[in-house]
């Protein structure tokens, strides 16, 4: 099997690693926009060749870990180079956008393209960071063209196991978006606004798990975070816009030392996450 992959970073370089470490039959090609990345992976063993437009035509599938829009563009540049017989899959954090424009360029020129976002990730970038076991465990979502192609799913599957997901989830382009801008995305703009507190400076000697948790992902990189922010931003803003009237609850009873109400929304949040969590 060759598998091709666009884009040397955290993401790109840790699937490299992967296919190597447990399928080192594999042959692995890569690119990075910067010239000196793809030669340090190469050095390195992680991959075996530079991708270049020859050998697109003998990749069985392509990985594509690049920001959303410039996923799209070198896709859509790509696409008559392809192996008509092979899979191309994206890496990004939003789906609708990437899979309307790159399904339809997979109808016009007959190759195969499947959407995919794994769920792993690190609040360090660049190859330099990347590691075979970054996926171990972890989620991964598609979204295939169709949803009754039992086959293709199996293919993708069996494409896809030296990298060792966890569970692989298929999804529309439409849900993903929704559930992520929860799951994820809220996530990131919360930690990233809880640590604007000035008390944040004196948080050393009086910080535990608790901080640590909340804190995270507050780290993180903006242009990309902010253009998965955009990208997704009817389905952030929804959520958002929820979490603010939440918080203005928990300020209401404060404002109005409500002890009974506060304590009420407190049980009533805590009831939530027994519930979801199965316990």
């Amino acid at each position: 099997m060759t598998v091709g992959i666009v884009g040397l970073g955290l993401i790109g370089g840790s699937l490299c690693k992967a296919y190597k470490e447990n399928a080192p039959q594999t042959r692995v090609l890569g690119w990075d926009l910067d010239p000196k990345i793809t030669g340090i992976a190469q050095i390195a063993g992680v991959i075996d060749g530079e991708l270049t437009d020859e050998r697109l035509r003998e990749c069985d599938l392509i990985l594509v870990a690049i920001y959303p829009q410039a996923a799209i563009d070198w896709i859509l540049k790509k696409a008559p180079l392809f192996n008509k017989d092979g899979v191309v899959m994206d890496c990004c954090g939003v789906k609708k956008k990437v899979c309307d424009a790159c399904f339809e360029a997979a109808r016009r020129e007959g190759f195969l393209f499947v959407g995919g976002h794994p769920m792993a990730g690190s609040h360090n970038a660049g190859f330099k960071y990347s590691r075979g076991d970054l996926y171990k465990g972890a989620p991964m979502a598609i979204v295939p063209p169709c949803f009754d192609d039992i086959d293709l799913l199996e293919r993708i599957k069996r494409l896809l196991l030296p990298v060792g997901f966890g569970k692989i989830s298929v999804t529309s382009a439409e849900h993903h978006d929704e559930v992520i801008a929860f799951t994820s995305q809220m996530a990131h703009v919360v930690s990233n606004a809880y640590v604007k507190s000035p008390t944040a400076e004196n948080h050393k000697g009086f910080s535990a798990g608790s901080y640590k948790d909340l804190t995270r992902v507050a780290w993180l990189s903006a242009p990309m975070w902010s253009e998965l922010f955009m990208e997704n931003k009817d389905c952030l803003l929804k959520e958002l816009t929820l979490f603010r009237d939440n918080i203005n609850a928990y300020i209401e009873a404060l404002e109005k030392e409500d002890g009974e109400k506060l304590c009420a929304l407190l049980k009533e949040g805590s009831d939530i996450k027994g519930r979801i969590d199965g316990r």
